[in-house]
C-alpha cells in the first residue's frame, strides 16, 4: 500500500513528520523538488539506498545524488570541500546544482555506485528541504522506472510506483522540469558531467571555464561518475526522433516526416514550440524555460495517447536549451534528423 500525502497547498509539518518517519525507518518516499520528483531514502543507510535501485530497476553502478538541507551537512559527506564548491554553494544553493566531491567513508558504497566520490545538492523546494531537515540526508534519483522519462507531477510517480513504495508526497507540478546540473569538482579541473536546471554560463561566471565531459555529447563511458552518463535515459515507449537545424527547415522537415510516417499507417505525435498537423500534438511553450518544464510531461503524455512515433523539435543549445537537447537526444537514442 502506497500512501499519497497531499501537500499541494504547501508544507504541512504534521505530514512532513509522517514522511520523515518513513525515511528514518529505511523506507522509500517520493517527493517534489524544483527540478523533478525524487525517489528518496536515507543516504547513509545501505539497505535503504539499495531499495532505490531495486524499485527503479537501476544499475548498481549508476550513483545516486544525496540531498541536504544545510551546508554543514556537506561536511558529513565530503572529505574535501574545495574553494570552487564553497563559491558555487554560496551562489546557487539551494538550487538545481549537484557537486561531485571526494566522499567520506561513512557514505555507503551502494549510494555512490562504488565510486570514491559523492554527488550532493541542496534542493530549492520547501517540501524537500522540510523533509530532509526532519530526517537525514536523502539519496534521491528521479522517481521514475529506470530509463523512462523523469516525473514532473505526482501522477507520473503514481503511474510508475504505486504499490511499490511506501509514500508519495504530492506537491504539484515541479518548476524547472529537468534534473540538476552536475559539476565534478573532485579532480584538477571542474568538469560538467550533466547539463541541467542551472545553465553552464551561470556557473562559469562564478568559477571560470568548465570542461565538458565527452559523455554530455553522447560518448559512451565505462564508469558513470554521475547519473545520466552511461545508461539509456528518458525514453518513452514510442520511438523518438529529434529534428535539428535552422528553424524554417526544421518546420518543413517535421511536416515531411509526419506525412511519411502516417502514410505507413503509424500514429505520429509532435512536440514543438509551434503548431503542427499530426495525430497528436503537445505544445511545449515559447521559451526555453517553458520547454524544459514541459519536456518530460510531453513524452509521457504522447505515450499515453498511443502514438508510435514522437517527432521532437530541437531548440538552441543556450541556457536551459543545453539541458533540453541533452535529454531529447538521449530519449531518441541519438536518432537525429538534420534539416
Amino acid at each position: 500500500m502506497t500512501v499519497v500525502i497531499n501537500m499541494r497547498e504547501g508544507v504541512d509539518e504534521r505530514k512532513v513528520k509522517i514522511a520523515a518517519r518513513f525515511i528514518l525507518e529505511g523506507k522509500l518516499v517520493a517527493f517534489p523538488t524544483e527540478t523533478v520528483y525524487g525517489l528518496g531514502a536515507d543516504a547513509l543507510n545501505e539497505e535503504a539506498a539499495r531499495r532505490i535501485f531495486q524499485a527503479k530497476g537501476r544499475p548498481a553502478d549508476n550513483p545516486l545524488i544525496v540531498h541536504i538541507a544545510e551546508f554543514e551537512d556537506l561536511k558529513r559527506l565530503a572529505r574535501e570541500i574545495p574553494d570552487e564548491a564553497r563559491l558555487l554553494a554560496e551562489r546557487f544553493w539551494p538550487g538545481p546544482l549537484t557537486m561531485v566531491l571526494p566522499r567520506r567513508e561513512e557514505v555507503p558504497d551502494v549510494t555512490t555506485g562504488g565510486l570514491d566520490t559523492v554527488a550532493v545538492r541542496m534542493p530549492a523546494h520547501p517540501i524537500a528541504l522540510a523533509l530532509i531537515k526532519a530526517s537525514t540526508p536523502i539519496a534521491a534519483p528521479s522517481a521514475n522506472i529506470s530509463g523512462k522519462p523523469s516525473p514532473t507531477l505526482a501522477e507520473h510517480v503514481v503511474d510508475d510506483f504505486y504499490g511499490k513504495i511506501e509514500a508519495i508526497i504530492d506537491g504539484g507540478e515541479t518548476n524547472i522540469g529537468v534534473e540538476s546540473t552536475v559539476i565534478d569538482l573532485s579532480s584538477e579541473r571542474p568538469t560538467l558531467l550533466r547539463p541541467g536546471g542551472l545553465p553552464l554560463e551561470e556557473i562559469e561566471a562564478v568559477i571560470g571555464p568548465v570542461e565538458i565531459h565527452p559523455a554530455v555529447r553522447g560518448k559512451l563511458v565505462d564508469v558513470a561518475r554521475s547519473p545520466g552518463m552511461k545508461y539509456k535515459h528518458y525514453s518513452p515507449n514510442a520511438q523518438v526522433i529529434v529534428v535539428e537545424g535552422p528553424r524554417e527547415r526544421v518546420r518543413q522537415k517535421i511536416a515531411e516526416l509526419v506525412k511519411e510516417y502516417r502514410s505507413k499507417g503509424l500514429r505520429v505525435g509532435v512536440m514543438a514550440t509551434e503548431e503542427y498537423e499530426a495525430d497528436e500534438f503537445f505544445h511545449l511553450g515559447r521559451t526555453e524555460e517553458d520547454v524544459a518544464r514541459n519536456l518530460f510531461r510531453a513524452l509521457r503524455e504522447l505515450d499515453k495517447r498511443g502514438v508510435d512515433i514522437i517527432i521532437a523539435e530541437g531548440i538552441e543549445e543556450r541556457g536551459l536549451g543545453f539541458a533540453v537537447m541533452n535529454r531529447l537526444r538521449k530519449a531518441a537514442g541519438y536518432r537525429i534528423v538534420w534539416a
